[in-house]
Protein backbone atom coordinates (compact mmCIF):
# COMPACT_ATOMS: atom_id res chain seq x y z
CA UNK A 1 0.00 0.00 0.00
CA UNK A 2 1.19 3.58 -0.51
CA UNK A 3 0.00 6.75 1.32
CA UNK A 4 -2.23 8.94 -0.51
CA UNK A 5 -3.83 12.46 0.08
CA UNK A 6 -6.27 14.37 -1.61
CA UNK A 7 -6.76 18.29 -2.03
CA UNK A 8 -8.81 21.12 -3.78
CA UNK A 9 -12.03 20.55 -2.23
CA UNK A 10 -14.11 23.31 -1.63
CA UNK A 11 -17.81 24.69 -2.15
CA UNK A 12 -19.01 26.19 -5.35
CA UNK A 13 -22.24 27.18 -7.52
CA UNK A 14 -23.62 24.73 -9.73
CA UNK A 15 -21.59 24.80 -13.50
CA UNK A 16 -18.97 26.21 -12.00
CA UNK A 17 -15.39 24.06 -11.85
CA UNK A 18 -12.84 22.40 -9.62
CA UNK A 19 -9.36 20.70 -9.81
CA UNK A 20 -8.93 18.05 -7.00
CA UNK A 21 -5.16 16.48 -6.97
CA UNK A 22 -3.84 13.56 -5.29
CA UNK A 23 -0.25 13.21 -4.08
CA UNK A 24 1.49 10.23 -2.40
CA UNK A 25 3.17 11.78 0.08
CA UNK A 26 6.60 11.15 1.88
CA UNK A 27 10.14 10.30 1.11
CA UNK A 28 9.77 6.47 -0.59
CA UNK A 29 11.18 4.44 -3.26
CA UNK A 30 8.04 4.18 -4.97
CA UNK A 31 6.12 6.77 -7.13
CA UNK A 32 1.95 7.09 -7.17
CA UNK A 33 3.35 7.07 -11.48
CA UNK A 34 3.93 3.07 -10.92
CA UNK A 35 0.07 2.61 -9.96
CA UNK A 36 -3.43 2.98 -11.40
CA UNK A 37 -5.51 6.09 -9.93
CA UNK A 38 -8.53 5.80 -9.45
CA UNK A 39 -11.12 8.71 -8.04
CA UNK A 40 -14.41 7.79 -6.03
CA UNK A 41 -17.04 9.69 -4.47
CA UNK A 42 -19.06 8.98 -1.53
CA UNK A 43 -22.35 10.68 -0.12
CA UNK A 44 -23.85 9.67 3.42
CA UNK A 45 -25.66 6.60 3.09
CA UNK A 46 -24.46 5.52 -0.31
CA UNK A 47 -21.77 3.33 -1.22
CA UNK A 48 -18.82 4.60 -2.84
CA UNK A 49 -18.93 5.47 -6.34
CA UNK A 50 -15.96 4.97 -8.59
CA UNK A 51 -15.88 7.76 -10.87
CA UNK A 52 -12.40 7.64 -12.89
CA UNK A 53 -9.93 5.62 -13.59
CA UNK A 54 -6.06 6.72 -15.01
CA UNK A 55 -3.39 4.10 -15.84
CA UNK A 56 -0.04 4.32 -14.36
CA UNK A 57 1.37 4.81 -17.71
CA UNK A 58 -1.29 7.66 -18.24
CA UNK A 59 -2.36 6.20 -21.08
CA UNK A 60 -5.39 4.75 -20.28
CA UNK A 61 -8.55 6.11 -18.75
CA UNK A 62 -11.98 5.38 -17.42
CA UNK A 63 -15.02 7.30 -16.39
CA UNK A 64 -18.70 6.42 -15.21
CA UNK A 65 -21.33 7.53 -17.00
CA UNK A 66 -22.79 10.71 -14.29
CA UNK A 67 -19.14 12.22 -14.64
CA UNK A 68 -18.25 11.45 -18.42
CA UNK A 69 -17.66 14.64 -20.65
CA UNK A 70 -17.43 16.76 -17.34
CA UNK A 71 -14.89 15.50 -15.47
CA UNK A 72 -10.98 14.86 -17.00
CA UNK A 73 -8.17 12.65 -14.99
CA UNK A 74 -4.93 13.24 -15.55
CA UNK A 75 -1.28 12.99 -14.02
CA UNK A 76 0.97 15.86 -13.64
CA UNK A 77 4.56 14.39 -13.80
CA UNK A 78 6.23 17.87 -12.86
CA UNK A 79 3.48 18.00 -9.26
CA UNK A 80 3.66 14.20 -9.02
CA UNK A 81 0.07 14.14 -8.75
CA UNK A 82 -2.39 12.35 -10.36
CA UNK A 83 -5.89 15.33 -10.95
CA UNK A 84 -9.09 15.41 -11.41
CA UNK A 85 -10.96 18.23 -13.06
CA UNK A 86 -14.43 18.81 -12.51
CA UNK A 87 -16.26 20.84 -14.95
CA UNK A 88 -20.01 21.83 -15.15
CA UNK A 89 -20.38 20.55 -11.50
CA UNK A 90 -23.88 19.74 -10.08
CA UNK A 91 -25.22 19.43 -7.37
CA UNK A 92 -25.77 15.81 -7.25
CA UNK A 93 -21.56 16.21 -7.59
CA UNK A 94 -21.69 16.95 -3.87
CA UNK A 95 -19.82 14.25 -1.88
CA UNK A 96 -16.52 13.52 -0.26
CA UNK A 97 -13.85 12.72 -2.77
CA UNK A 98 -11.06 10.15 -2.50
CA UNK A 99 -8.17 8.51 -4.44
CA UNK A 100 -7.02 4.82 -4.20
CA UNK A 101 -4.89 2.74 -5.64
CA UNK A 102 -4.62 -0.95 -6.15
CA UNK A 103 -2.63 -3.00 -4.10
CA UNK A 104 -0.13 -4.15 -6.81
CA UNK A 105 1.67 -1.61 -9.23
CA UNK A 106 1.40 -1.41 -13.41
CA UNK A 107 -2.24 -3.30 -12.87
CA UNK A 108 -5.24 -1.59 -14.48
CA UNK A 109 -8.41 -2.85 -12.03
CA UNK A 110 -11.80 -3.79 -14.32
CA UNK A 111 -14.33 -1.42 -14.79
CA UNK A 112 -16.34 -0.18 -13.21
CA UNK A 113 -14.64 0.27 -10.37
CA UNK A 114 -14.79 -1.66 -7.47
CA UNK A 115 -13.85 -0.88 -3.57
CA UNK A 116 -12.48 -4.07 -3.38
CA UNK A 117 -9.95 -3.88 -5.88
CA UNK A 118 -8.45 -0.85 -4.41
CA UNK A 119 -6.20 -1.15 -1.37
CA UNK A 120 -4.70 2.23 -0.42
CA UNK A 121 -7.16 5.17 0.23
CA UNK A 122 -6.72 9.04 0.94
CA UNK A 123 -8.94 10.39 3.48
CA UNK A 124 -11.17 12.29 1.10
CA UNK A 125 -11.44 15.94 0.20
CA UNK A 126 -15.16 17.33 0.44
CA UNK A 127 -16.94 18.96 -2.95
CA UNK A 128 -20.06 20.95 -2.03
CA UNK A 129 -21.97 22.04 -5.47
CA UNK A 130 -24.69 24.89 -4.24
CA UNK A 131 -27.53 25.18 -6.99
Amino acid sequence: QIPLRESGGASVQAGGSLRLACVSPGDSHYSIFDYSVAWFRQVPGKEREGVALISNFGDETYYADSVDGRFTISQDPAKRTVNLQMNSLKPEDSAVYYCAAPDHSNYYPPRPLRERDFASWGQGTQVLVSS
